[in-house]
């Protein structure tokens, strides 16, 4: 019940911090001679952004706590499921094992509709459901492939294929 009450907060608390961290790191890193945008730029806009987010949570929480505490307590205890969280974690591991290997794009390709479909609640798992966790899977993998090889002027791992797009 604790969780239910509190878990957004000490949730957000945890990124903030975290996020501070991220920021006070990303300073320490060594300044770019080549280009305007040194090392530190990414952490620094995903930390702001991070902190940004943590301190809306935070912030929305404390304020609808009352509506939070009365909804918690009329829908009683939840139960944990960890067979989903143990199942995310070992395609997280995998994912990263196999992505210098295999390459940015097709094993991103693989692990985001595996992971969306086992996130997704049991309702949302249909076939129409799925045709979309897979166009987003599409979409996602290659804006993020462009915008980092043309935008960022960083080469994702090619792996098994060279890519040259």
């Amino acid at each position: 019940m604790f969780i239910k009450k509190y878990g957004d907060i000490i949730v957000g608390v945890f990124f903030m911090l975290l996020s501070a961290a991220m920021l006070v790191m990303a300073k320490m890193l060594p300044k770019s001679t080549v280009m305007d945008i040194g090392p530190d730029f990414m952490p620094m806009c995903i930390g702001v952004m991070t902190f940004v987010l943590a301190a809306a949570l935070v912030f929305l929480n404390i304020k609808n706590m009352k509506i939070y505490v009365a909804q918690a307590e009329a829908e009683g205890p939840e139960k944990a499921d960890y067979k989903r969280v143990l199942t995310s974690f070992i395609i997280i591991l995998v994912y990263v094992f196999v992505l210098k290997s295999v390459g940015f794009i097709i094993s991103t390709l693989v692990y985001l509709p595996v992971q969306m479909f086992i996130l997704a609640p049991e309702e949302r798992r249909g076939k129409k459901n799925v045709i979309q966790l897979l166009l987003t899977d599409v979409l996602f993998t290659f804006v993020v492939f462009f915008l980092f090889r043309y935008g960022f002027k960083i080469v994702l791992p090619a792996g098994i294929f060279t890519i040259n797009l």
